[in-house]
């Protein structure tokens, strides 16, 4: 075991190892079982005598922190010894930071799983992804790379969004993110000064939100209509709008193309950013897409967002923004400042992942599953009147607004959203979000059944938001 110790003036230098060792016990860092260096080893390192570690063993002996055994060393006791918390300390956050709420528990799997926004990872290509992977690891350089991600990537997510999604961008646009979160993150502390207005959709993505929350922004709610934002209802003061045009989190309905060209023509007016987060529309099922707003703008107003976290796995971590020219040199100097680069092998794989079409291969697939499960959901709730679908055709989840009076009590195996968990004012919209990514189409009619089973009038008190 590599245990770091290190001694300051001469004083007592066996207690100085001795503390330091049993710092390091009680804290965890070194765990049952582990074996300490000899006590030769380890006087060389620290340019002591060997009698000196050999007194700072014993008393570790003595006192039942350490076992010696005949021809095979010192080992930390067999006892196990739970690692102490850091001390409490004083110091507190910005105030921001104790309105903003806790990130929620990862639960185990559920036979009834409708969580919205997560794929089925039993439709991505393991064994694919692992060769692409491990080819790429053999050939890893041990050097930091470019801030704007792996250059083969940006070269192919430019084609992929400009075939599939008409976006006009070239491999110098592209900033490959960890995640569609971190592009957020980027573009905010690019463009928000403190107290500055941000408007976001009304109900809208809570991460988001919370994000802007966070650096500082005063964020504003816009409500959604079945055309999408009301243009009309951003405040004048606001500076950037965050919007979900293509698939409208978590309603569902795509922003008409009035809207689209209203939002541009004010965002010039008010010479205002529009963030377009393009995060599932990937997967349609029914009608040609719209233009996305960034192959629309014509003045350079349009940060176009990606992620590859619906279209895949999330926990591959891999996002994309695309910004106009005049925002790049400062949202590179962000990444670099954030976490220099992502994991460049990764990146590397997925560019090939790309290139070589299964990436276009893996969506049409995909599509098709989730096509199916979004059928039975919509013709199922379509015959209860205590829900009504929103209408949508795309994506991994579709939304149901709840009749008045009613809500989903929770069940056991069940586990589906609220919308009321999307909305940042008062009064909030009754309503189920329904995800069909992470359940099998075989579980579907019982898992309907089911959630049927748990609506229920409505108690007085405030219901909790994921069940």
């Amino acid at each position: 075991m590599d245990v770091h110790v290190s001694l300051t003036g001469r004083g007592d230098l066996a207690a100085q190892i001795y503390r330091q060792l049993l710092d390091a016990i009680l804290d965890g860092r070194l765990r049952s079982g582990e074996r300490l260096p000899p006590t030769r080893e380890l006087a060389r390192r620290l340019e002591v005598s060997r009698n000196t570690v050999a007194v700072a063993y014993e008393r570790l002996v003595a006192d039942g922190f350490l076992i010696g055994r005949a021809g095979a060393g010192t080992f930390v006791s067999g006892e196990p010894v739970r690692g102490r918390a850091a001390p409490a300390g004083v110091v507190l956050p910005r105030p921001v930071w104790s309105s903003l709420p806790e990130p929620p528990p990862l639960d185990g799997p559920v036979p009834y799983d409708f969580r919205a926004g997560v794929p089925d990872p039993r439709l991505f290509p393991m064994a694919t992804w692992r060769r692409l992977v491990t080819a790429e690891l053999r050939g890893a350089l041990a050097a930091y790379g470019d801030p704007s991600g792996h250059e083969g990537l940006r070269e192919a997510i430019a084609r992929h969004i400009g075939i599939s999604r008409s976006v006009r961008a070239s491999a110098a646009d592209v900033l490959v993110t960890s995640g569609a979160q971190q592009a957020l993150d980027l573009v905010g502390r690019v463009l928000i000064e403190p107290g500055a207005g941000v408007a976001v959709e009304e109900p809208g993505y809570p991460p988001a939100r919370d994000l802007f929350r966070s650096l500082g922004a005063r964020v504003i709610g816009v409500p959604v209509d079945e055309e999408g934002i009301d243009v009309a209802a951003i405040p004048d003061g606001a500076r950037l709008v965050y919007v979900t045009p293509s698939h409208q989190f978590p309603l569902g309905t795509p922003m008409s193309p009035a809207r689209r060209a209203a939002l541009l023509a004010w965002a010039e007016r008010r010479q205002a950013v529009v963030i377009e987060d393009d995060y599932d529309s990937e997967f349609r099922f029914g009608d040609r897409p719209l233009e996305p707003l960034q192959s629309l703008d014509r003045a350079g107003r349009v940060i176009y967002v990606g992620s590859f976290s619906k279209t895949l796995l999330p926990i591959l971590r891999l996002g994309f923004l695309v910004a106009p020219a005049s925002l790049g040199p400062a949202l590179r100097a962000a990444k670099r400042l954030a976490d220099w680069h992502g994991e460049l092998p990764t990146q590397a794989a997925l560019a090939r992942f790309i290139d070589e079409g299964l990436l276009a291969r893996h969506i049409r697939k995909a599509t098709r599953v989730y096509a199916a499960r979004h059928a039975m959901i919509a013709e199922a709730l379509a015959g209860d009147d205590r829900l009504l679908p929103v209408p949508s055709s795309a994506g991994l989840h579709l939304c149901a607004r709840l009749a008045p009076g009613l809500t989903v009590r929770e069940r056991e195996g069940l586990r589906v959203e609220r919308l009321e968990a999307y909305c940042g004012q008062a009064p909030a919209q009754p309503g189920l979000v329904i995800g069909y990514g992470m359940i099998h189409e075989q579980a579907v009619p019982a898992g309907l059944r089911l959630l049927r089973a748990s609506i229920v009038p409505a108690a007085p008190e405030a219901a909790r938001a994921v069940l």
